[in-house]
Parts: structure tokens; C-alpha cells; sequence
């Protein structure tokens, strides 16, 4: 018993001690790229870079140490990740920002305010970890949570406060501030879809009709996912963002085919989804207008609303090639939002298609840990609560990054903590928080019952034990 508790102190302090070396080098490339910026571009190193480095220093320590007093068998590898890809996002904007100023270009101020945002996320950050101490709390408020959800998506809907942004509808104004609803959105759904599959997968577990192999669900339990599609499809047709409609409805898909363990869910689903898409296409002209663009942009290069910015991005990336031309020897200032959609071209325009490939690796990292999470959590709920984050995570780092590459259609969503956009950042934070939680719930040794002299018996005792 001695050795075995000394055995797992001795891997506990190893873990930690890994998470700190992993944050070190987090907010070395995070401070080194801001370094690296003011040398390309102006030739000496930022003068405000103890100021900068020191507060992102102090966010970053205080989100590490809230994590080692309330959730100390959390991921460790989860935050170093998180904070190597803020800080190099807010080095890539502050690029941005030096080169629209010499352009004369009114507010472009955007990392200070992306800081203020991180700021933000990580007191939210902190403040989850310490307020919420159980994530099963949670699911008491599975429906008011995806009653949440769906107002927040409606609310663009509504007027004075719901505008339109190049063709999309997913923004609100309110005091002067702009935000994107469906962010918080998509953490409230995830909430909820857990929640609702816990109690409802057994019957959604059923096989129906086998075709080709593959057992489809019953048509009595396709309730659930025909209300889901009409969600994707009213933010497709109404809202016009293709990119959101895939990134909610693909969160339920995945959560309802891991929650199941049929495939003939994703059959369905990618059924009705694909024939959504093409009667959207069909009938959208903003929709359709977005797949033409996709499949012939050289036709729509010098039009209003057409394809530059996409084959700019292109441009750009062919241009850094391998290892990129460098802070301030590239022009990603031709590329619209190169700040916040683009970010990605950016980066693999001056810092090369290996730094994107590193990128891509930290978010792949970042959903494998969410799915280890999902594998050795001891309930349901946190189980498909790990994997409803993670994917929301996969879905749309794969809609953006796919999106700048020309893999699929543009859409208008962030990269996940690279972007500048502060509902996205805050957002995220809170799912990083969410995931650590459930972590820390997984990881913790389970107590034992030992016998107190004078107690009961050793018959009763045994009993306990193996229960």
C-alpha cells in the first residue's frame, strides 16, 4: 500500500514536472515570435516586450497554478498547447498590425485587443475550474442548456441588434461591441447533446433495416436528428454560413455515433446533410455563389465578393513554400482578414507549410487528448462531454483550415486560438477548462476503504471493498 502510493506520487510529480517544462517552451515560442516580428519588420526587438512577455507570462502561471490547487490530475499536456498557439496568434496579429499602420489603416490596434480577450478567457478559464468542481453538475441542466443553444443561434434573427457581415448572419451588436453568439453556442450544445444521449442511447442504440452491411437506425428514433438537420439547414439558408451549419450538425453526428456505436448514424446523417448542401446550393444564391467561387476562382478573381482573398491566400502559401520568407519579407497584408480568417495563409506564407504542419500537429494533439480524456472517464456523460469538445475543436480547425486550402468551400469561422475574435478566444478557453475538469475527475485515484481498529468486521469489510 506504501509503495503503491509512492509509486503513484513519484508519476504524479513527473507529470507535473513535464507540464512545466512543456509551458516553458509554450511561452518561448509564444514571446520568441513576438521577438522574431519586431526583428523582421523593424529591425530591433519590440520595446514594449517585458511588458508583453511578463503579462503573458502571468496569464499563463495563473491559469497553471489554478490548475495545480483545484484540478491537480488534470491533462497536463492540454494548457502548454493552448498557450503556444495563443501566443504565436497574437504574434502573427501583431504583424498584421505593424504593417497597417504604415498603411494608414484605421484600428488596426488588434493584438492589444486580442490580449484584453485572452485576458478574459483565462479568468473565465479560472473561474470555471474553481467554481465548477464536478463536471456531472452539468447535466442537471441538459435542456435549459440546449434551449440556450438554440437561442443564441436565433439571435442574429433579431433586429437592431443581428447584422450581416459579407453575406453571413451569425453577428450581433450590442453597446457598440460585436459578438458571434454561435461560440457560446456551440459549448451549450455540447452540454446538451451529452446530456440528452446519456439518457436516450440505449433506444437510439436499436438496429432498424440492415442495408449493405450496415444496420440503420429505426425510423420511430429519427426524431433527434431530423431536428438537428433543420437547425444546420435554417443556419444554412437563413444565416448563409455553410461553415457553422457543418461544424453543429457534424458535432452531433459524431456524438450520436459515439454515444451509439452505429454507423448507419453517419450514413443517414451524411446523407441528409450532403442533400441539404446541394439544395442549398441550388436554391441560396449566397450559397451557391460560395461553391462556384470554390470550384472556379480564377473566374471570380476581380469581382465584388469574388475569389481574391482565397487565391491570395493560395498565392501567399505557394510563395512561403517550405520554411516560409520570413516575419516582414512576406506580403499577407494582401490577404482580407489575414488577422483573424486568413491567419493560417499568414503563417504559411513567412513562417512556411512546415510551421502550418506544426500547427496542425498541436491541434491534432489537442483532440487526441480530448478523445484519451473521453476513453478513461468513469461516467457517460463525461465521456461524451470529452467528445463533443474535442470534435467541436476537429470540426473546425478542419471547416477553417480547409476553407483557406480550398479543400471545401470558404466559410467565416475562426482558427481556434490563433484567430483574432473575441468570443471565439474566450470560447475556446472555457472548452479547454471544460476538458480539464472532466480530465481531473478521470485521473483521480480512487479512494479506499481500509478497516478502523475497533470497527466492523473483516467479513463486512471485504464486502465493502469489492464494491
Amino acid at each position: 500500500m506504501t509503495q503503491t502510493g509512492s509509486l503513484m506520487g513519484f508519476v504524479h510529480r513527473q507529470r507535473r514536472g513535464a507540464e512545466l517544462f512543456l509551458l516553458v517552451l509554450a511561452l518561448a515560442v509564444g514571446i520568441g515570435a513576438y521577438a522574431a516580428v519586431g526583428l523582421g519588420m523593424e529591425g530591433t526587438i519590440p520595446a514594449d516586450i517585458v511588458g508583453y512577455g511578463g503579462w503573458l507570462v502571468l496569464l499563463i502561471v495563473a491559469a497553471h497554478v489554478t490548475v495545480r490547487i483545484v484540478a491537480p490530475y488534470a491533462d497536463p499536456v492540454l494548457l502548454p498547447l493552448v498557450a503556444a498557439l495563443n501566443g504565436l496568434g497574437l504574434a502573427v496579429i501583431h504583424r498584421m498590425d505593424i504593417t497597417y499602420e504604415a498603411m494608414d489603416k484605421p484600428n488596426h490596434d488588434f493584438a492589444q485587443q486580442q490580449l484584453t480577450w485572452m485576458t478574459l478567457g483565462v479568468v473565465l478559464f479560472i473561474g470555471v475550474l474553481v467554481l465548477l468542481r464536478d463536471h456531472r453538475f452539468l447535466q442537471r441542466f441538459t435542456y435549459t442548456a440546449g434551449l440556450t443553444g438554440i437561442v443564441l443561434l436565433l439571435l442574429p434573427f433579431l433586429p437592431f441588434i443581428g447584422k450581416e457581415v459579407y453575406g453571413a448572419r451569425i453577428w450581433i451588436n450590442v453597446a457598440g461591441f460585436s459578438f458571434q453568439p454561435g461560440e457560446v453556442a456551440k459549448v451549450a450544445l455540447v452540454i446538451a447533446f451529452a446530456g440528452y444521449l446519456v439518457l436516450h442511447r440505449d433506444a437510439l442504440a436499436l438496429a432498424g433495416r440492415r442495408v449493405l452491411f450496415i444496420d440503420l437506425p429505426r425510423g420511430r428514433d429519427l426524431g433527434p436528428i431530423l431536428a438537428m438537420f433543420g437547425v444546420s439547414m435554417m443556419i444554412l439558408v437563413l444565416q448563409r454560413d455553410l461553415g457553422s451549419s457543418l461544424l453543429f450538425f457534424g458535432l452531433f453526428l459524431v456524438m450520436l455515433y459515439v454515444a451509439t456505436e452505429r454507423p448507419g448514424w453517419l450514413v443517414v446523417g451524411g446523407l441528409m446533410f450532403s442533400l441539404g448542401a446541394l439544395l442549398a446550393w441550388a436554391l441560396v444564391p449566397h450559397v451557391g455563389r460560395r461553391f462556384d467561387i470554390w470550384l472556379n476562382p480564377q473566374d471570380y478573381y476581380d469581382s465584388v465578393g469574388g475569389s481574391y482573398q482565397p487565391t491570395e491566400a493560395l498565392f501567399g502559401m505557394g510563395w512561403g513554400g517550405l520554411i516560409g520568407r520570413g516575419f516582414g519579407n512576406g506580403m499577407p497584408e494582401r490577404i482580407t482578414f489575414a488577422e483573424s480568417d486568413f491567419i493560417v495563409a499568414a503563417i504559411g506564407e513567412e513562417l512556411g507549410l512546415t510551421a502550418v504542419m506544426a500547427i496542425i500537429l498541436c491541434y491534432g494533439l489537442i483532440v487526441e487528448r480530448a478523445l484519451r480524456i473521453a476513453l478513461i472517464a468513469r461516467d457517460g456523460f463525461g465521456k461524451l462531454l470529452a467528445v463533443g469538445l474535442g470534435s467541436v475543436v476537429a470540426l473546425q480547425v478542419f471547416v477553417v483550415i480547409g476553407g483557406v486550402t480550398s479543400l471545401i468551400p470558404l466559410t467565416g469561422l475562426t482558427t481556434p486560438f490563433l484567430s483574432y475574435g473575441g468570443s471565439s478566444l474566450i470560447a475556446n478557453w472555457v472548452i479547454v477548462a471544460l476538458l480539464l475538469r472532466v480530465s481531473d475527475q478521470a485521473r483521480r485515484p480512487v479512494p479506499r476503504l481500509e478497516p478502523e481498529p475497533g470497527g466492523p468486521d473483516e467479513e463486512h469489510t471485504q464486502v465493502v471493498k469489492l464494491r
